[in-house]
């Protein structure tokens, strides 16, 4: 097991003092606008381009992409990168097509969009799941992939880790949207500056201490198997990421759900004016370009190692106390590589990571609970600074149910060899194509209606545990045939959760389009929003930069198809 060195603690905690100062003074110099509701869960017109742009990637990249991608890259190869580069594309299509009917309506949070658009039923149901989703799926997650990481490297309990992290983000997150959006310009630096470090010292190591150009000829020539883009029907692999899915298929419904109808992501942008809001979402999309170089590359780097027995890394690092092989724990073991320092700067990035995404997803827990919940159920004439209190107490709540989660079922879950990326997309993966159906349809076709809506969020849930559960009532290995289901590692047939989400996805939407028929010709008349073709036009300067992106794309597909 790793440890950390005293001159490490030093880094991490000038680290600590640094972003905690900066914090501090971004919170007093607006201590008197937080008694604003919208100022303290957005940031209301006070984030620039580039503090949303980092933000957004801050609260993205975290101990998802940091352990859990990084294991996957050490089990899949570049491929997992697929999540990565796409989300550049998407996140292009969310700043054309969906920033300007959030601004253009004034909506601030998901919920509200759902009320505005449809009914409060639909508002209050997707509100409370959006809570438990928030909770159980990327509080508990992140928590407990981030403490096993930092635990791995410090050599720290893990239960310890886990607390400490919990903490550390409730002081982050109760300054509210303005200083978690600020403080993250600082931590996405430190996280994008250890990436590099750690993906700099496994090439270095790869090529004898001969430069990491070398090095990575070495890595793909000998693990040329880890550096497909798009795996065929006989990769063991492909139950994970189903061949061209993760171009036309599955993909864009995970990425676009994410990116574009998910609170923690879209808040960041939601307070800001349009022309803003998409050169921040631009910017985002260009770092986004950058990530499989800090979370992937260093995945399949310790994989080469092991598999050359290359002095640093040995296959029992990655062990569990079972001994079984923990692809989560390969980013920890290269961390353990790194120097004197070093091992601070990057135990510090890799902290700023878990703790910018738990801040995040916190102050959008509050956020939700607060303005759709609270202020609709329970108090409608609360007071801005009683909303902000509410708020606060939530953030601490969810908190604290993360915590006991992480520590009952966290193993349980994610542990054992499991990738924790790939479980926290196929658990979000049974609701994000009901939810993805619901606000298309939502957004750009007038006539869909609140009934129609609730079949897509509960109906779609429903189809996706079915085809989940499946195999076990009936043999699918009829559908091997036409590539719909492939034999996993226990020989029985089951459908790729990324092909799941495609199916229900298309259930969703023709089930949506009867019912709004029905209802229409009932004399139902759906709520609409305003919509105006001049909204989706862009500036040349981002039109530019999304070319760019897209140019950039089609490169690496082709160089490594």
């Amino acid at each position: 097991m790793s440890t950390l060195h005293f001159y490490d603690y030093i880094v991490f905690f000038v680290y600590f003092i640094i972003v905690s100062s900066y914090g501090f003074w971004i919170y007093y110099k607006k201590k008197s606008a937080t008694s604003d509701s919208k100022d303290y869960f957005l940031a209301e017109g006070s984030l620039t381009w580039w503090a949303i742009g980092a933000s957004l990637i801050a609260s993205n990249i975290s101990a998802e992409q940091m352990i859990g991608m990084s294991g996957s890259g050490f089990k899949l190869g570049l491929a997992i990168s697929a999540y990565e580069w796409m989300a550049s594309a998407t996140l292009i299509i969310v700043a054309v097509f969906f920033m300007p009917v959030y601004l253009k309506n004034k909506i601030f949070t998901m919920p509200q969009f759902l009320n505005q658009r449809y009914n409060s039923t639909v508002a209050m149901i997707m509100a409370v799941f959006w809570l438990a989703l928030y909770i159980v799926v990327n509080l508990m997650s992140i928590l407990y992939l981030g403490a096993l990481a930092i635990s791995g490297i410090s050599g720290l309990d893990i239960t310890m880790c886990i607390l400490g992290l919990a903490i550390f983000a409730i002081f982050i997150t109760l300054g509210g949207m303005k200083v978690i959006g600020y403080t993250d310009v600082i931590q996405v630096f430190f996280l994008v500056l250890g990436g590099l470090v750690a993906s700099y010292i496994a090439l270095n190591l790869i090529s004898g201490q001969q430069g990491i150009v070398k090095g990575f000829g070495i890595l793909t020539n000998g693990a040329s198997e880890h550096f497909h883009l798009i795996f065929k029907k006989d990769n063991p692999n492909y139950m994970d990421l189903p061949g061209l899915s993760v171009l036309i298929g599955g993909m864009w419904i995970a990425n676009l759900s994410y990116w574009g109808c998910n609170q923690y992501i879209t808040q960041r942008a939601l307070g800001a004016s349009l022309p803003v809001a998409r050169s921040g979402l631009l910017f985002a999309a260009f770092l986004k370009m950058l990530m499989p170089v800090i979370v992937v590359i260093p995945g399949i780097a310790v994989y080469y190692i092991i598999k050359e027995k290359i002095p640093g890394i040995s296959g029992s690092d990655l062990l569990t106390a079972s001994g079984v092989q923990d692809p989560n724990k390969a980013y920890p073991a290269l961390l353990g590589l790194l120097p004197l320092g070093l091992k601070g700067l990057s135990f510090a990035a890799l902290t700023a990571a878990i703790v910018a995404s738990l801040a995040g997803k916190a102050n959008s827990i509050a956020t939700i609970f607060t303005l759709d919940i609270y202020k609709k159920a329970f108090d409608k004439e609360a007071s801005e600074k009683k909303q902000v209190n509410v708020g606060k107490v939530a953030v601490v709540v969810s908190m604290l149910i993360a915590v006991v989660l992480s520590l009952i079922v966290g193993d349980a879950l994610m542990g054992e060899g499991k990738q924790g990326f790939q479980y926290i997309q196929e658990y979000t993966g049974f609701v994000s194509p009901g939810i993805f159906a619901m606000f298309i349809l939502g957004f750009f076709w007038k006539k869909t209606t609140s009934n129609a809506a609730l079949f897509a969020t509960i109906g779609g849930f429903v189809v996706s545990v079915i085809l989940k559960f499946l195999p076990g009532w009936m043999d699918l290995s009829f559908l091997n045939e036409y590539g719909w289901a492939v034999a996993n590692a226990n020989g029985v047939f089951e459908i790729p959760f990324m092909d799941r989400m495609l199916i229900v996805f298309a259930v969703c939407i023709i089930g949506m389009y009867f019912i709004s028929i029905y209802e229409n010709r009932k004399g139902v008349i759906p709520n609409g929003l305003e919509v105006d073709p001049k909204m989706f036009r862009v500036n040349t300067s981002f039109a530019v930069g999304s070319l760019i992106i897209i140019a950039m794309l089609v490169a690496l597909y082709t160089a490594f198809w």
